[in-house]
């Protein structure tokens, strides 16, 4: 049985909310197949936008065995940048971390995706991206 928790206004503790979204690898759009292959996590109160991915290329592979692999993994390696921002993240850099978790969610028809956006509470969101990882992707 899983525990759930359930707070009212004011009751979150020393958790803040957090939102999250799953990064999907669509390698062929027409057939609506998808695989898991990212987290991105942006929480407000503690300026925070991160992503982690891991590409499961087999199986990619299974659903598509003509998908270009290195396309995808360049991807991916650009949201974690645009997470991170800097120099890395092109354009975003110097958007700020809600602008750019919110330019990663918005819907495209391209072979990464963003799955729809959730909530949580957490007191860690670097973690928070680490669990939802384990979790939801490997």
């Amino acid at each position: 049985m899983t525990e759930r928790h359930i707070t009212r206004a004011g009751q979150g503790g020393d958790r803040d909310v957090y939102e999250y979204a799953l990064l999907r690898v669509v390698p062929r759009v027409e057939r609506g197949e998808f695989i898991n292959a990212g987290v991105l996590v942006y929480c407000r109160a503690k300026a925070y936008v991160g992503a982690r991915t891991h590409l499961d290329e087999a199986r990619l592979l299974a659903l598509d065995p003509r998908a270009d692999v290195a396309g995808i993994l360049a991807a991916l390696d650009a949201v974690e940048r645009v997470c991170g921002g800097g120099p890395g993240a092109g354009q975003a850099a110097g958007d700020d971390p809600g602008r750019r978790f919110r330019w990663l969610v918005a819907p495209r028809s391209a072979m990464v995706q963003p799955g729809p956006v959730h909530t949580g509470l957490t007191t860690d969101p670097q973690a928070e991206t680490e669990r939802l990882l384990e979790l939801l992707v490997r």
